[in-house]
């Protein structure tokens, strides 16, 4: 059975891009997704790469992006950009 990752690892700087081309304000994103302004803050400043699954999922909701949507996760180290 195939099992999630224990933790999604971020890319602070596509939250807040998307995040912003969506209109959203730190405090209306994070109250939508329930998480706080400030968890929110470190996420996108890059004091904070790690989220569970369930807030990983409720800050993708919360930007509008569907579920198979990946923009939000960091690449790997050894992974070149598109």
């Amino acid at each position: 059975m195939h099992r999630p990752p224990p933790t999604f690892q971020v890319n602070g700087a596509a939250i807040r891009t998307i995040r912003m081309s969506a209109g959203l304000s730190t405090f209306e994103t994070a109250k939508r997704a329930g998480i706080s302004r400030r968890y929110l803050n470190h996420l996108e400043n890059g004091y904070r790469a790690n989220m569970r699954p369930g807030r990983y999922a409720a800050l993708r909701t919360a930007l509008g992006l569907p579920p198979d949507d990946q923009r939000l996760l960091a690449r790997p180290a050894h992974e070149e950009p598109d």
